[in-house]
């Protein structure tokens, strides 16, 4: 008997039938074919969990909606399983592999487990992403930066600008529960002290600094320095999860969607493909898996309506892996208008070695900035980094974001049955230009070398976090997401931008997302 039989004449017995006898979805309808699929019928769907998906699954079941939400990663909260530091990684510090894969200092081996921390890796570039319930909110900085407005408006030309700097962004805010770190308190904590020289070393490059916001709740830290509660920021968590402090969207949206009673989450499933029906309806192939990646179950969904929240690549390899083994509809502009947010690392090292450098004990969470973007020629936001190693290096770490002025494109290879991303060295040798300018006058002004340590020739121009685009609202789209060629799919996640908003971009997706679902519900969309 093959493995495939074997699991669908075997353990399926049980296991995804629970949610189905509650009140909530009474209305679907659970059945068996002659292979023992599960089929269940759902009236609308959303696909992943982070900033857009949420965002989505509070509106929807406030107006009242039943909700399924398809998530491929663990939901952590109710798996009880802590997340790992920096430091000492474990299960959640990567998903299905042998070894850790952040950006540098992979030498700790793994047990491969459904961990948060994921990375596509492609010719020219390797892309980071978020796994589990909260998505890319469980793994990033949290830092809440708003996008200036003279760039949004360049980006997004047909928006109005002053509704969303008025309504969505203070709304996204309040939401994520966004708050700023107490400037006494920035200024006494020594876990702050690569911020504190980053930012003096800044000013006196010439260069002008900002404070950032942050998700993190600054309250919660002042009383873990004290020792007064569990460390979460000051225990070298951050890109693995954060097991206290951080307001991810667990906390914040989907606990509230979860609340109204209309929303049920199935974590540890992964959708494979889809098909467009007839009668406009759409039908889900999805694999449930276990934490070692195992298959469970082979379960069919069909819903009324779809919405793709997978984050940018995610979302893109539904629509064109689809489109490839079901013939799924994919507009021309699928693909296009891709870019890495103009991620840049780069980094110094002898920063201060005589005098402590930046500190042997860090935060993780980055709370400066340097602004530089109204420079004409080198114009660029560079996130202060932190580099908590527990010890002082006497290296500091930048990632620059910068305009992405050529785009790339993302298309399927059918052969390797895998995306292919069309990005090389053209669409970053402004980046490395300003990167380098960057490094330079720091330098110059301070001391220091360029960081040989972390980066081949001291730039990591293969470095992405923020990838955006594929999917350009009002090009991919209409207007508030719904997918061309499409009556019932919808896309609310990152791949909505362009490729580029000049800053940390989760603000911008949350309000984009806020935007959209708010018009598409006025329009009855949903009905």
């Amino acid at each position: 008997m093959d493995r495939k039989k074997f699991i669908k004449t075997g353990i399926l017995a049980i296991s995804g039938f629970y949610f189905l006898s509650t009140d909530l979805f009474q209305a679907m309808q659970l059945k068996n074919d002659r292979h023992e699929e599960k089929i269940i019928d759902a009236p609308i769907i959303i696909i992943g969990s982070g900033y857009g998906g949420a965002v989505s699954a509070l509106r929807l079941c406030e107006a009242g909606k039943k909700v399924i939400m398809l998530e491929m990663g663990l939901n952590w909260e109710k798996s009880g399983l802590p997340f790992s530091s920096m430091l000492k990684p474990g299960k959640s510090a990567a998903w299905l592999k042998k070894k850790t894969i952040a950006p540098f200092m992979n030498i700790f081996s793994l047990t491969p487990f459904t961990g948060t921390l994921d990375r596509i890796d492609f010719e020219n570039i390797n892309i980071w992403m978020g796994r589990g319930v909260g998505g890319g909110s469980l793994v990033n900085g949290g830092m809440a930066v708003t996008p200036k407005e003279s760039y949004f408006k360049e980006i997004f030309p047909d928006l109005n600008a002053d509704q969303f700097y008025d309504r969505y962004f203070p709304l996204v805010h309040k939401e994520l529960k966004v708050n700023v770190i107490d400037e006494q308190f920035l200024k006494d904590c020594p876990y702050y002290k690569f911020t504190q020289v980053g930012e003096a070393e800044a000013h006196k490059a010439g260069f002008k600094t900002i404070r950032v916001p942050n998700v993190y709740d600054f309250q919660y830290m002042e009383k873990e320095y004290k020792n007064e509660v569990p460390r979460s920021a000051l225990n070298t968590e951050v890109i693995y999860g954060n097991n206290h402090g951080k307001n991810s969207l667990d906390k914040t949206y989907l606990k509230k969607a979860l609340k109204t009673g209309n929303l049920e989450i199935l974590d540890l499933h992964s959708v494979e493909n889809i098909k467009l029906n007839d009668d406009k309806t759409y039908t889900l192939n999805v694999r449930q898996i276990d934490t070692t990646g195992a298959t469970v179950s082979d379960k069919i969904f069909n819903c009324k309506k779809l919405i793709l929240a997978a984050g940018t690549m995610g979302t893109l390899q539904l629509l064109l892996h689809s489109n490839a083994v079901n013939n799924l509809p994919v507009h021309e502009q699928i693909g296009k208008n891709w870019g890495n947010n103009g991620n840049f690392m780069t980094g110094r090292n002898w920063v201060k070695p005589l005098s402590g450098g930046t500190g042997a004990k860090q935060s993780t969470i980055p709370v400066g900035g340097i602004d530089n973007w109204d420079d004409q020629e080198h114009p660029f936001f560079t996130e202060i980094a932190p580099l908590p190693m527990g010890m002082d290096v006497a290296t500091a770490l930048y990632l620059l974001i910068n305009r992405v002025d050529k785009k790339g494109e993302v298309a399927y290879d059918v052969n390797a049955q895998k995306l292919r991303l069309d990005w090389d060295e053209s669409n970053t040798s402004k980046m490395r230009e300003n990167a380098d300018y960057f490094i330079k006058k720091m330098n110059r002004a301070n001391g220091g070398t360029r960081s040989h340590f972390l980066f081949n020739n001291g730039f990591g121009a293969d470095v992405c976090y923020h990838p955006l685009g594929g999917c350009v609202l009002g090009k991919a789209t209409n207007e508030y997401g719904k997918l061309n060629d499409h009556d019932n799919l919808y896309v609310l996640d990152g791949s909505l931008i362009p490729g580029t908003i000049g800053v940390n971009p989760f603000v911008t997706i949350t309000a984009i997302a806020e935007y959209c679902i708010e018009n598409l519900i006025r329009q009855n969309e949903f009905a």
